[in-house]
């Protein structure tokens, strides 16, 4: 029995030994020329492999893997190309299915007939039950649409959407919305991806474009970070200043004075407790009168979204603070 196995264990190892000769030839072959062993190139306009030193065309008629078109330029190959968009998270498919598009025309323009557009408004609403097959999936395409459509009004970039869209989703794979709002979970998601991005919108502009109420908002926000462990850093005031300042048409000169005086206000400890918002809106005011620039409190009152109390208060306590460390 042991003689048996050995046997054939020697007949396996010389079969697999000739094997690998035989492979290690062939692509000896493969890169070598038949006639003068010299090095093989493939010559891609021409479709062939010829030899380097003596010429000699070993392949002829290869498969030519790339495009059909030409492009003579980087605009033309952007327009020529068919590669379609990258992957994102803020489609509920990450925008790997198809999408048929609104108007009743063909490749050419032309407008399609009767039939054809009673066809392709059947394909459109299959197309969009295949979309959305199970409740996950509608329940994102509602959320993600309403992430959507928020940012857009808050104009915020794309980067804070993206991350809006991946808080969304892990919460809706940790199970945190039972009891709790689509709504209510979309607008918590955007306002900590602002925070998070460094482009903070405050609590009463993210509720004017939210369909839930403030409270809500807040209260769902909290469970949400709390839940999710998101590291998310207290607001800072300056991340405001240039976002009010484009708003009044004010000078670079008078958006630098305003970080200044938050800047003095954080070294003496005025700004502990106090809303960031209301402390930005204070600063740029200050800054304005600083500088020669006619702000009134109102129009800032109506870009920073706080009542003009809270500026007279925060603008007096920003010049003590100032007045304080000159003084000293």
């Amino acid at each position: 029995m042991s003689e048996n196995v050995r046997s054939y264990t020697d007949e396996r190892s010389r079969r697999e030994t000739t094997e690998s000769e035989t492979e290690s030839d062939s692509e000896r072959e493969r890169v070598e020329c038949p006639e003068c062993g010299g090095k093989l190139v493939n010559d891609s306009e021409r479709g062939e492999t010829v030899c380097r030193d003596c010429g000699l065309v070993v392949e002829e008629d290869e498969i030519d893997h790339g495009p059909e078109w030409r492009a003579f330029d980087s605009k033309e190959k952007d327009q020529k190309s068919r590669v379609g968009a990258p992957t994102t998270n803020m489609m509920h498919d990450k925008g790997l299915s198809t999408n048929i598009g609104w108007q009743d025309k063909d490749a050419y323009g032309n407008q399609l007939s009767g039939r054809q557009r009673e066809k392709m408004q059947r394909l459109r609403t299959w197309n969009e039950r295949f979309r959305t097959r199970d409740s996950k999936e509608r329940n994102l395409k509602q959320a993600l649409g309403e992430i959507d459509r928020m940012a857009s009004a808050l104009g915020l970039p794309d980067n804070v959407r993206e991350t809006a869209s991946v808080i969304y989703r892990r919460a809706l794979d940790e199970d945190l919305l039972p009891g709790r709002s689509i709504e209510g979970v979309s607008t918590s998601s955007l306002y900590a991806a602002a925070r998070q991005a460094g482009t903070p919108r405050s609590l009463d502009e993210i509720a004017n474009v939210s369909r839930v109420e403030k409270d809500e908002i807040a209260r769902t926000y909290r469970y949400v970070v709390r839940e999710l462990k998101l590291e998310i850093q207290p607001a800072d005031p300056e991340s405001y200043v240039p976002r009010f300042a484009s708003d009044l048409d004010l000078s670079d000169e008078s958006e630098r004075r305003a970080r200044q005086l938050l800047q003095t206000a954080k070294e003496e400890g005025v700004h502990s407790g106090k809303s960031p918002v209301g402390l930005a809106a204070a600063a740029v005011y200050a800054a304005s009168l600083l500088t020669n620039e006619k702000v009134t409190q109102s129009e800032v009152s109506e870009v920073a979204n706080i009542s003009e109390v809270t500026i007279r208060n925060r603008y007096h306590e920003l010049l003590e603070a100032e007045e304080q460390v000159q003084l000293n």
